[in-house]
């Protein structure tokens, strides 16, 4: 909203104060006050002139020979002009000789082709007027001014350049303030003075009542809640005077002619979007207000022909649309010059309505925005009145006796019992009633005393306010957010802190970074193809279709997080980053149902890939890949430090190598949990993504959260020594390793503290289809120091169970 200084003048006496100053109090008010612009960007020395006389100069044909009077009875000055619209007869704004113009421009006398030029005709653009504001005949010649201007007269006077534009940045709930009168509110209450509201006064000239003309119909009171009209004759188009476009350019719109201007300048000033329709062109001077047919078309006042759907509000005429309503008039009724006849509206439509229709449309305009946030109802009728006055005034109109009011949909006043306890327990502060009570005068918010509190009666113009809270922030600012003293906060407070769930997400994201892992996030959302053939923890699921999604490649939601994965590896090694190590903890989306009843399960999952040399050539170390005894220590490393047992499952995987891949069994309970899966990608999908030998691996984090011990269990460390003894164990090839150990932990019992397997060998010496399987054993009491008697009897047992349950022989 951009306020003129100046005009607000007219509603609060601003005496006292300077534009950058009102600017910062209602800054620190809650009104941000982004930039406070001078209208005058270095015009002095530009008056008012009369071109008595034009000719064409002697020596150019592109150039004018001007005379130009610039004060009464003083001697003409001579002026040489470029523009082609300079005429005799007409008022422009001449810079004299000593003039400045916006640019550092200084005039001084010159002389063009020959003849001396006293001054310099200029246009609007010359004297720092915006492009935008200006019609297409006064940006491409000089001004022409009005003819009742005066002589000598300053340009800045005439042109309201001595005026400051302070643009206020106002959140979504301060609508009131879309206004003059709104915004002379507010800074009346902080500067504790009063309002000079307009009192409109309509002449109705006219021998007959608007009844007689005009009938209204609203067949939607849930969208339209208040509608009403004058109507008007007589009226003369034509420009309107220089002081009414002189605020609306304040206000960046730019005037179009007198009665749409004075339309736009009653919504400026009471925040009431109007519209004026050509009377002529509604069928029988009918309103009805009806929402769209489907696929209804019309043309709006841009020329762009719309289509509708069930949903929007129209006014229309009983035949056809005359207006989308609150957004924008139509091409069929708008104001000509050969209008005579006018219906000035004036309505309430719903916020919802008007802005689920604007979005649709894609079309946003000043009525729209206001209609969006909420206007008060109450001013549907002065704003009516004003803009009536005004046609009255401006265009010569004649305005029929009373106004079609339509009100199916009556709105009170709140009312609001104000706390004086619960203010001073939420601002920290020691305010009496008294105090309360005159800062809600300053609002002009009527105020009741009850008890021990107050009632506050809230006007409509005030949409924000609906509950004790809203009215303990009105408090604050008034009272003044500088002047709330520093106090603690009273009550019970809760430390702050991770929950179990997030410390365990924070701790695998440092292993994973630690061990040289590069975390990544990708969507949620992926393709209806090649990603879901991947078939992830959960097997192939059916996938989970957008209602509106942003493209085909993102148009489902993901079962798996590893074909993203292999989408960045793929995306990163194209950009000659040959080593990759990414991972991922994200969200995958299951549902059970073809059409959705409820929400999906949604279920975090962690991934990780490597692909690459992981450590490169250097001249102290050999080159060595990545491969799957890499990826596996990873997980092993990971699972350790997060104290948890797993055991790995030779596996076949679509999508995966069939030879190295394991599935990831979690042991609790008794009972075996699928956790995960691990291990190379199959060939076909490298050659996909044109990716090397890449090796992954998919957990289920809500399984390993939720079947996880307690972290953080102190150990004491040891006091007493530990024996260690190697074993190295003949077996069939098919028997794995972890029967074994598995065996071993079962037979050494609580005495054993640690089991690792060092090395395995296949080979002749121990004949076909045999291997060697050797494990390194750490025996240690808690509470003493073992024997070797006690270790050897358990090494017996530990043998003699291999030898019975898998016929394993000592090597």
């Amino acid at each position: 909203m951009k306020v003129s200084y100046q005009w607000l003048k007219e509603y609060v006496d601003l005496s006292d104060v300077t534009p950058q100053e009102l600017a910062d109090k209602l800054t620190l008010s809650g009104i941000a006050v982004d930039v406070v612009e001078s209208l005058n960007r270095g015009v002095s020395k530009v008056v008012v002139g009369y071109v008595t006389s034009k000719e064409k100069h002697p020596e150019a044909d592109k150039l004018s020979l001007c005379r130009v009077r610039v004060e009464e009875g003083k001697e003409e000055l001579q002026i040489v002009c470029g523009a082609q619209n300079v005429n005799a007869g007409q008022k422009v704004p001449v810079a004299l000789v000593g003039a400045t113009l916006p640019g550092g421009v200084k005039i001084k006398r010159a002389k063009l082709r020959g003849i001396e030029s006293q001054g310099m005709i200029c246009s609007a653009k010359e004297l720092g007027l915006k492009d935008k504001l200006l019609s297409k005949e006064q940006q491409e010649g000089i001004l022409v001014l009005s003819p009742e201007l005066k002589i000598g007269t300053d340009i800045t006077e005439v042109l309201g350049l001595q005026d400051y534009v302070l643009e206020l940045d106002l959140t979504p709930n301060r609508s009131d303030c879309l206004s003059m009168l709104g915004v002379a509110y507010e800074v009346a209450a902080i500067l504790g003075k009063e309002v000079k509201i307009p009192s409109p006064a309509v002449k109705e000239e006219l021998d007959s009542d608007t009844e007689e003309h005009v009938k209204v119909q609203i067949d939607q009171p849930d969208h339209c809640y208040r509608y009403t009209a004058r109507y008007i004759e007589n009226v003369q188009l034509g420009p309107s005077p220089q002081w009414l476009k002189n605020r609306l350019m304040a206000a960046g719109i730019r005037p179009i002619n007198n009665v749409v201007d004075i339309t736009n300048y009653v919504m400026l000033e009471y925040g009431q979007p109007l519209h004026a329709f050509d009377y002529d062109e509604v069928s029988g001077g009918e309103i009805v207000v009806r929402t769209a047919f489907d696929g209804e078309k019309m043309v709006t006042l841009d020329e762009v022909e719309r289509t509708l759907d069930e949903g929007m509000l129209l006014i229309t005429d009983g035949n056809k649309p005359v207006g989308i309503a609150g957004v924008m008039g139509g091409a069929n009724s708008e104001v000509k010059p050969s209008t005579k006849k006018i219906l000035l509206e004036s309505a309430y439509f719903s916020g919802p309505s008007i802005r689920k229709t604007s979005r649709k449309l894609g079309l946003r305009s000043e009525a729209s925005l206001r209609f969006e946030k909420g206007v008060d109802i109450e001013r549907v009728v002065l704003a009516l009145d004003r803009a009536a006055q005004l046609m009255e005034e401006l265009a010569g109109g004649k305005v029929a006796k009373g106004m079609v009011d339509q009100y199916p949909v009556q709105m009170k006043p709140v009312s609001i019992p104000l706390r004086i306890s619960v203010v001073n327990e939420v601002l920290g502060t020691d305010l009496n009633r008294s105090q309360i009570k005159s800062i809600m005068d300053r609002l002009q918010f009527l105020t009741e005393e009850e008890g021990d509190h107050l009632v506050v009666h809230i006007p409509t113009r005030r949409g924000d306010i609906t509950i004790e809270a809203d009215l303990i922030e009105e408090v604050a600012r008034l009272y003044g957010y500088d002047e709330i003293p520093t106090t603690l906060p009273v009550g019970p407070a809760n430390p702050g802190g991770l929950t179990r769930e997030q410390h365990l997400r924070r701790k695998i994201k440092d292993l994973l970074n630690g061990m040289g892992l590069t975390e990544t996030i990708t969507y949620s959302f992926t393709d209806n193809g090649r990603s879901l053939e991947w078939e992830g923890i959960h097997g192939h699921v059916r996938p989970i279709p957008l209602t509106m999604p942003m493209s085909e490649e993102r148009s489902v939601l993901r079962t798996s997080l590893v074909p993203h994965l292999l989408e960045s590896a793929a995306y990163n090694i194209n950009r000659q980053q040959q080593q990759v190590a990414l991972f991922e903890m994200g969200r995958v989306y299951l549902a059970e149902e073809e059409t959705l009843t409820k929400l999906p399960d949604e279920l975090l999952h962690l991934a990780g890939l490597i692909t690459g040399p992981w450590v490169a050539h250097h001249w102290v170390a050999s080159t060595q890949t990545s491969d799957f005894y890499l990826i596996k220590g990873m997980l092993e490393e990971l699972f350790d430090q997060l104290g948890v047992t797993v055991r790995y499952q030779s596996a076949v995987r679509e999508g995966m190598h069939p030879g190295r891949t394991a599935n990831i069994w979690l042991e609790a309970g008794g009972k075996q949990v699928m956790l995960g899966y691990l291990g190379q990608v199959h060939p076909v999908w490298e050659g996909y993504y044109d990716l090397d030998e890449t090796y992954v691996f998919e957990l289920n984090l809500n399984q390993l959260f939720s079947h996880m011990k307690e972290m953080g269990t102190y150990t004491q460390l040891p006091k007493y020594p530990s024996i260690s003894r190697d074993i190295a164990v003949v077996v069939h090839n098919s028997i794995p390793a972890e029967s074994l150990e598995k065996t071993i932990r079962e037979a050494a019992g609580d005495l054993l503290e640690q089991i690792r397997l060092f090395d395995v060998y296949v080979g002749e010496k121990i004949g076909k289809g045999l291997k060697s399987v050797a494990f390194s054993l750490i025996y240690r009491h808690p509470e003493r120091t073992l024997t070797d008697e006690e270790v050897n009897q358990l090494q017996d047992k530990v043998i003699s169970s291999l030898r019975v349950e898998h016929g394993g022989e000592l090597r």
